[in-house]
């Protein structure tokens, strides 16, 4: 890194599993970047999530997505789309359901997006996806503490409040984990519906 550009390559970013197996770099993060959202997304397999199925609904993001390497096949609505490497598509409008999956093993796809006509905001979902890293050690306390740093940026987040229910969960720290989820729902109550298979929430679920 050097004082006014960096320079990297996707390969060397490590990539974290987010989402039920997707494979996420964090470029954005990496590089700080803070004028629009960018990241990639690896599969090792065909058949391997690049896309998790979502909207943009909520956070009116405008979002290009660009097929790096190998062969994506991307749904947008009800519309199935083959994007072989250099396949660049434009989601201007943030309610069309997105979803892709690697058509080759080695497919990479680069997401660049933000919400037009205002200053770009790092969005709170990076922070819970980012403390995943933590999960094969082990490491609850550095997770909860990131995402406690998480809430004083993103105050009253229902992903972040909920994210971090889960991780109190795991390290045994039951009454803060049930306000924690239990604030989550107030905020957003698709949660509620998901604490109940979260394996995260075992210990606690009785009291949900």
């Amino acid at each position: 890194m050097t004082a006014g550009y960096d320079i990297v390559r996707i390969s060397d970013i490590e990539p974290i599993e987010v989402a039920g197996g997707l494979k996420w770099r964090p470029l954005r993060r990496t590089l700080g970047v803070q004028a629009f959202g960018i990241n990639a997304y690896v599969a090792a397999n065909a058949g391997d999530e690049v896309v998790e199925s979502h909207t943009e609904a909520t956070l009116g993001h405008e979002e290009v997505y660009v097929v790096v390497s190998g062969r994506a096949t991307f749904t947008l609505d009800e519309e199935e789309i083959d994007a072989p490497a250099g396949t660049i598509i434009h989601l201007a409008d943030p309610v069309i359901r997105r979803h892709a999956r690697a058509a080759e093993a080695g497919t990479t796809v680069l997401a660049i997006g933000g919400k037009p006509g205002e200053a770009y905001t790092p969005s709170a979902w990076e922070s819970y996806f980012a403390v995943e890293r933590f999960r094969a050690a082990g490491d609850h306390a550095a997770a909860i503490a990131e995402l406690e740093q998480a809430l004083e940026v993103h105050p009253r987040n229902a992903g972040v409040l909920y994210s971090l229910g889960c991780w109190q969960a795991l390290a045994g720290r039951h009454e803060e984990a049930v306000g924690s989820v239990r604030a989550a729902i107030e905020r957003d109550s698709r949660y509620a519906e998901w604490s109940q298979e979260d394996h995260d929430l075992d210990s606690i679920r009785d009291r949900l």
